[in-house]
């Protein structure tokens, strides 16, 4: 296969006459592992050729893999967004060519162009979460009724929760770096009773396991990837990482009414938790979206902070602040006297 390079390509897909469209503008949007590229019509996503956190994009051939993974996942909670992959080819006249006749050197996710005021995040942040009650309980339902039909995943429950421990060490430790300027007392505080609750409470995990909770979910359930016009649709779920999809709907909707809350509107996240329990008969306890909240901020902190090492990156106050912000969202989750306490083995277990 013939090789083009990013540099290239990029000043390809900027140009309106590249698509059939033939949009007035073409707004080129970068980020860590892509360019989107919007008509106004359609957005096209082009893989950057990335090495990255366990990813391998680094040929044309394992980004066209992920193209197809990214909208076979996708319109399971968005059918009518992704429309499915393009070739980037090469003609015999040189030219670079969308979907063309000549040799394919690269391939693109072509999606709906979504409007970015209907977007969740942008509700909430324009003072309309009240007046669009209506519109997100519609996806809110969408979303319950995926889980609901959602296959369970095979896991234990001694090996789900050493996920949750590891990742919840992996937290404290980088959180805790000096670099950082953050406040370590309460990022061992909130670590620690997690840890504790993994350690006291892991029963609750296993029921959950046994109630068949534990499903392929989204991964990155955010507000900005919550579209509420013309028809709920959920984009942009982790598609190059089936292990950080397999989770507890309870912890995608802690982790979502977290973000809700940091948005300026915490009634939206609450909105998708009881429409969840309207919609399936489940109930999480009280005490497992706690758990869950923490957990996610705990995480979201940690990727606010690793881009201050990244000289790259503008304003980095901005996100030292964010993780700043996470962590001052939540308070330890605690511990019912009456939990069950599980043996020392699987204490250590969950402190190595």
């Amino acid at each position: 296969m013939r090789e083009t390079s990013l540099d290239s390509t990029v000043a390809f897909l900027r140009r309106s006459d590249t698509y059939p469209e033939a949009p007035g503008e073409v707004v080129a949007v970068e980020t860590h592992m892509s360019w989107v590229f919007l008509t106004g019509r359609h957005a096209y996503k082009l893989k950057k050729p990335v090495r990255l956190n366990g990813v391998d994009l680094g040929t044309a051939d394992r980004r066209r893999q992920n193209c197809e993974e990214e909208c076979r996942l996708n319109r399971r909670l968005a059918p009518d967004v992704y429309l499915g992959v393009v070739a980037l080819t090469h003609e015999p006249d040189g030219r670079l060519s969308l979907d063309g006749s000549g040799e394919p050197v690269d391939w693109l996710v072509r999606m709906r162009q979504l409007s970015a005021s209907d977007m969740l995040d942008a509700v909430i942040t324009g003072g309309r979460t009240a007046a669009e009650e209506s519109a997100i309980r519609s996806a809110a339902r969408h979303l319950a009724r995926f889980y609901s039909d959602s296959r369970p995943e095979p896991i234990s429950g001694p090996a789900h929760c050493s996920l949750l421990a590891d990742g919840v060490r992996r937290d404290v430790r980088d959180l805790s770096s000096a670099r950082y300027g953050l406040p370590v007392r309460v990022v061992e505080s909130l670590a620690g009773a997690e840890l504790t609750f993994l350690e006291q409470c892991y029963p609750v995990f296993e029921r959950r396991i046994h109630a068949d909770r534990i499903v392929d979910g989204h991964g990155d359930l955010r507000p900005e990837h919550i579209c509420l016009r013309p028809a709920p649709a959920i984009i942009d779920c982790l598609e190059f990482a089936k292990e950080l999809r397999i989770l507890d709907p309870a912890d995608e909707l802690a982790f979502l009414a977290l973000e809700c809350e940091r948005l300026g509107d915490a009634r939206a996240g609450q909105w998708f938790l009881e429409t969840y329990s309207h919609v399936t008969g489940d109930e999480p306890p009280a005490s497992l979206i706690h758990f869950y909240r923490v957990y996610r901020a705990l995480r979201r902190a940690r990727i606010a902070v690793a881009h201050l090492d990244d000289p790259r990156v503008p304003n980095p106050e901005t996100f030292a602040e964010r993780a700043r912000r996470y962590i001052e969202m939540v308070e330890p989750v605690p511990v019912a006297p009456s939990a069950a306490v599980p043996s020392q083995s699987r204490v250590q277990q969950f402190r190595e």
